[in-house]
């Protein structure tokens, strides 16, 4: 009998593993699993991760690391923003995390990246075949023919697969670039009646299509509009730089935004109107999406595209909290993390302390809240 623990091990890799490195990156990524794991030899990662699945079915929020930024813009780097941030966690909320895991918080690791690829449908059949055979040589054909390649189709997959057993479990996901939210916001809406997302995004991610790709970046936050209905289930916050103005995505799609600047204005009463537009929507949960460059780029500037004149932290742990208690998180992610991108010195770091914080607010707030 196949459990899910065995279908999940085809999918993914143990925490920090999801990309695939060579030579001296190698040797950092083992060693940040070892930390990860708390084990002394390379084999025990593997054998502690492979427990942590067999918990999976049990798990009330579980963690997922999708590094890809194939779907990104022209600077890239969010591939790298897991790993990093699993090392932050480490260094500045070790007991934090530590509580997190004795009150069920369970790391699934991270899904298996092949750097080139984005979504199966991409792909020709004779390469979708390729790298079915790289991936898994020792498989049964017949088994192998079934298996997602691409970050966005690994995603979904192991996430419905999760979700198909143990499905009131919460989901937070470590980006990569923004279209690897939309999997998760899938895999959550087969078994979330009600579901809403909010996004915190200094853009909206609205485009049907950019340059003829239908999921990307760019697009996530259309398609994820239209799986849920439009209605004001997707609400934006933190927007700031867009070509058209709000009376335009609002009226035209149905989405719900408050721009940055209004919520400079006044921080609390803008997190209110989020909390008004969800009851108005009759969301009975809602995914947190939080792109790091709604932040204003003083605080987070180690990202691919950032933008003056965001949200201070302060306000993004103020909106995690009353979304908490109002309507409860079914999940969330922390997206377009690239520790080595930064404009400044020390602006990875910085970045990094800022998303890190977010990270582990976003599991205490799902694990704890409604």
């Amino acid at each position: 009998m196949v459990t899910l623990a065995d279908s999940l091990a085809l999918l993914l890799r143990p925490a920090g593993g999801g990309v695939h490195l060579v030579s001296s990156g190698l040797l950092a990524q083992r060693a940040l699993q070892r930390r990860i794991y708390g084990v002394a030899r390379d084999e025990e990662v593997e054998e502690r991760w492979r427990l942590d699945l067999e918990a999976a079915a049990r798990a009330p929020l579980v963690l997922l690391g999708i590094p890809s930024d194939v779907g990104g813009g022209l600077q890239r780097g969010a591939n790298l923003g897991p790993a990093a941030l699993r090392a932050r966690l480490l260094d500045d909320h070790a007991g934090r995390m530590a509580r997190l895991r004795e009150a069920g918080l369970l790391d699934l690791g991270d899904v298996r990246v092949v750097p080139q690829l984005l979504e199966d449908a991409m792909l020709a059949p004779a390469q979708l075949e390729a790298v079915r055979h790289a991936l898994h040589p020792g498989l049964d054909e017949a088994v192998r023919r079934t298996l997602p390649v691409s970050p966005l189709d690994v995603a979904e997959r192991a996430l419905s697969l999760l979700l198909a057993e143990n499905p009131r479990a919460r989901v937070v996901a470590l980006g990569g670039d923004h279209s690897t939210a939309l999997p998760v916001v899938r895999a959550l809406a087969r078994v979330r009646t009600g579901l809403a997302v909010v996004q915190v995004d200094a853009h909206t991610d609205l485009l049907p299509e950019r340059l003829g790709i239908r999921h990307c970046f760019g697009t996530w936050a259309f398609h994820a509009n239209e799986l849920l209905g439009r209605g004001g289930r997707l609400v934006q916050i933190g927007i700031r730089a867009s070509a058209r103005d709000q009376r335009h995505w609002e009226s035209t799609l149905g989405v719900r935004q408050i721009w940055a600047e209004e919520v400079r204005r006044d921080p609390a009463a803008a997190v209110e109107k989020v909390v008004t537009a969800l009851r108005a929507a009759n969301a009975s949960s809602v995914y947190l999406s939080n792109d790091i460059d709604g932040t204003d780029a003083a605080f987070a500037e180690a990202t691919g595209t950032p933008e003056p004149g965001g949200l201070a932290p302060e306000t993004v742990s103020l909106l995690l909290r009353r979304l908490g208690e109002e309507v409860g998180l079914a999940g969330g992610d922390l997206m377009e993390v690239a520790p080595g991108v930064a404009r400044s010195p020390g602006g990875g770091a910085r970045t990094l302390e800022v998303a890190a914080r977010y990270l582990v607010e976003t599991l205490e707030v799902a694990l704890h809240g409604r």
